[in-house]
């Protein structure tokens, strides 16, 4: 009995430290991106001017992240051997498509952080964790528990509620309700449709495939970014880079949304990997009300009365579907 008493208390001494490490980096990484997801739609319209060309934002965006991955990669370790271990057919298997995806996904992205008002962006763009959870459960077969179906629903009935409303807003830096639609609410919902897809897809590489999270970080950059660059030769980006350059409306504090999304980008993978989709939820929830507040803070605008409906439709969808997990029932025998 005593050797069973000593061989169970060091190991049970040895996994508090480490409970306690992990538990604070979840809340450090979480704190970080719930501060990115808030203030990246309202810092992108401050500090994005409109003739800024997408594509080069996108590209410069994704170079960044590539950067901060090595680092990060090269800090703990894991550099050397993933070099060594590393082949361009499990790179294309298992990042290849979500990172064609994300690059489309980025671009719409872009275009409605101009066309709408930051709240409004916010809230439709958690339309992403239905698509997510319907891909997911097509890819990777995880079912859903009734309160979390009904939990989508109350999210998808928060988006209309908005797309209805944000027509005859004056919230948005527009003026007419086509451009709000089909420049604004559109181009958010189909970045959320792919944001979903792509999501199952990173999961099963993460499951199936073993791809660490930095890795995929580089693997979708640079796939991504060649997949964005083949495509400017015929889009009206590629003609104004070629007319006015590559930086064509920069200053030097475009930089700053650039980077913050790109932090945000490698923030996602860390408080996936951590803490997985749970606390991410939570995350959505509070960026949510940084977002809010940051509006009212500098821009002096109350949320219209459509968000204030649809903002608490979102909270309770959100905290639903992360509370009541689906369950797997044990048979008696």
């Amino acid at each position: 009995m005593a050797a069973t008493v000593s061989k169970k208390g060091p190991k049970a001494n040895s996994e508090n430290p480490t409970t306690a490490k992990t538990s604070g980096n979840v809340w450090f990484y979480s704190l970080l991106l719930t501060l990115q997801y808030g203030a990246q739609p309202l810092i992108s319209k401050r500090f994005v001017r409109r003739e800024v060309i997408v594509t080069s934002s996108v590209l410069t965006c994704e170079v960044v992240k590539v950067i901060c991955a090595l680092i990060l990669m090269a800090k703990e370790g894991s550099l050397k051997k993933i070099y060594r271990e590393w082949t361009l057919f499990d790179s294309l298997t298992a990042s290849g498509l979500p990172a064609a995806i994300y690059a489309l996904q980025n671009s719409l992205l872009q275009i409605s952080y101009k066309n709408l008002d930051s709240l409004t962006f916010s809230i439709l763009n958690q339309t992403k964790l239905f698509f997510t959870a319907f891909f997911t459960y097509l890819i990777l077969r995880q079912k859903q528990s009734i309160q979390q179906i009904g939990a989508l629903f109350l999210l998808i009935m928060a988006a209309v509620l908005l797309s209805v409303g944000e027509g005859s807003s004056k919230a948005s830096s527009s003026n007419n309700p086509d451009e709000i639609l089909f420049y604004g609410i559109v181009p958010v919902l189909v970045a959320s449709v792919l944001s979903g897809l792509a999501s199952a897809l990173c999961q099963w590489a993460s499951q199936v495939k073993k791809h660490s999270s930095y890795l995929m970080t580089i693997e979708m950059s640079i796939i991504g970014s060649l997949c964005l660059i083949s495509s400017t030769s015929k889009s009206p980006d590629g003609e104004a880079i070629k007319q006015h350059g590559f930086f064509y409306g920069w200053t030097a504090l475009t930089l700053i949304p650039v980077i913050l999304n790109a932090v945000g980008g490698i923030l996602v993978g860390l408080v996936t990997s951590y803490a997985g989709g749970v606390r991410k939820g939570f995350v959505i929830v509070s960026a949510l009300l940084v977002t809010a507040l940051l509006q009212f803070m500098f821009d002096g605008k109350p949320p219209s009365p459509y968000c204030l409906v649809a903002l608490p439709l979102v909270m309770i969808s959100i905290s639903i579907h992360q509370k009541f997990p689906y369950r797997v029932k044990k048979k008696q025998v």
